[in-house]
């Protein structure tokens, strides 16, 4: 492991940066229509439920990483070759975020420049962000965070004086019943985002008070969940749920509608900042946990010397993951949650989470005969 610190308000930070991340660039929970916002609320609920689960492993382990306690709790054979799984699972979800932010960069503003370029120079960036360790990463969250709620308060202000606002398009409320909503919380919002908080397994050994690690780690999922309801109710109000739902990005199409006094307008393009911020900081997290876990599982002494190799692996997954956006949403919507978040996020660390129980408690027993 690195031998470095975070505070609970730097952990605060990259959780809630991280949770946003890509949840706010597309329309999460649209298939529910107008109850969007309610899959995303259920969707919270279940994730801080899943984050428990997470919690009272890294409970049984505190010093250690998930890689390196997975092999205590099934054996050396059998945790490596899970954590290898998790390795890949890290940089497979970093290439579709980057794939992600790198499409959107390409459709709106960078129209003619090609895809492997801006996945290129953002890759670059990342690699240099985890030369410089976790300790420098949390310090940058401190304060991009700062920036993007200042560029988020002053939108939704300007959203607000806008007029764009119409409430009406909220309802019907549950005009299809419970069913829909049910549907897209097992389908997609208790997996994404809040069933990424898998990755912190790897980051809470270095909270400086690990005592606080589920306060502050719950708290910034609720944040980051109530921004994230905040932001679909805003995207109905304003776009209605039939332009929502066709729109591959709701909240620019959102913002795009700004206009005051023929002045202010045209404002999406510094809102893409504020994107790209977060999708920044989510493929971070994802890097730096398959690079750190990576050096844990070989024993290397230094994960930095894994950064570009890596980074370059992430890189051209992002680009051959699929051949086009349209395939790359349809293996997001229906392959990407069955077949590679509901194991990774639930059903292993559920497993682990019971078989840690029993170990625990034969040694306790087997401690307490003796």
């Amino acid at each position: 492991m690195e031998k470095a610190k975070i505070s609970g308000y730097q952990l605060f930070v990259l959780v809630t940066l991280f949770e946003m991340g890509s949840a706010i660039l597309f329309g999460l929970g649209a298939e529910a229509k107008q109850d969007a916002w309610i899959a995303v609320l259920l969707g919270l609920i279940m994730g801080l439920v899943l984050f428990l689960v997470y919690h009272r492993l890294f409970l049984f382990y505190p010093e250690i990483t998930f890689t390196m306690y997975v092999q205590r709790i099934t054996g050396n054979r059998i945790g490596s070759v899970i954590g290898f799984l998790y390795i890949v699972y890290f940089i497979y979800q970093a290439s579709r975020i980057l794939r992600d932010f790198g499409e959107l960069l390409v459709t709106t503003i960078y129209t003619s420049t090609p895809l492997f370029i801006i996945n290129c120079l953002m890759i670059l960036t990342i690699i240099y962000a985890i030369h410089k360790g976790v300790e420098v990463i949390a310090r940058v969250g401190e304060l991009f965070f700062i920036i993007i709620y200042f560029v988020a308060i002053i939108g939704s202000f300007l959203i607000v004086l806008s007029g764009l606002i119409h409430l009406s398009n909220l309802r019907p409320l549950l005009e299809n019943g419970w069913i829909p909503v049910l549907n897209i919380v097992g389908r997609q919002t208790i997996y994404f985002p809040f069933g990424e908080m898998v990755v912190f397994t790897m980051l809470l050994p270095y909270l400086d008070d690990q005592k606080k690690a589920r306060k502050i780690c719950m708290g910034g999922i609720i944040l980051s969940g109530i921004n994230i309801i905040i932001t679909v109710v805003v995207n109905i109000a304003v776009l209605g749920v039939e332009l929502m739902v066709r729109t591959p990005f709701p909240l620019l199409s959102t913002v795009g509608r700004i206009q005051i006094a023929d002045f202010i307008e045209r404002l999406d393009v510094l809102f893409m900042l504020y994107l790209v911020i977060g999708g920044f900081f989510k493929i971070t997290l994802y890097f730096y946990a398959a690079v750190s876990g990576t050096a844990e599982l070989f024993q290397l002494k230094s994960y930095q010397k894994l950064s570009f190799p890596i980074g370059v692996i992430i890189l051209f997954t992002s680009i051959t993951v699929a051949s086009n956006y349209s395939e790359h949403i349809k293996e997001g919507a229906e392959i990407i949650p069955l077949y590679i978040h509901l194991p990774f996020q639930i059903i292993i660390p559920v497993m682990l989470l019971f078989i840690a129980y029993i170990r625990n408690k034969l040694i306790c027993l087997n401690f307490s005969v003796k």
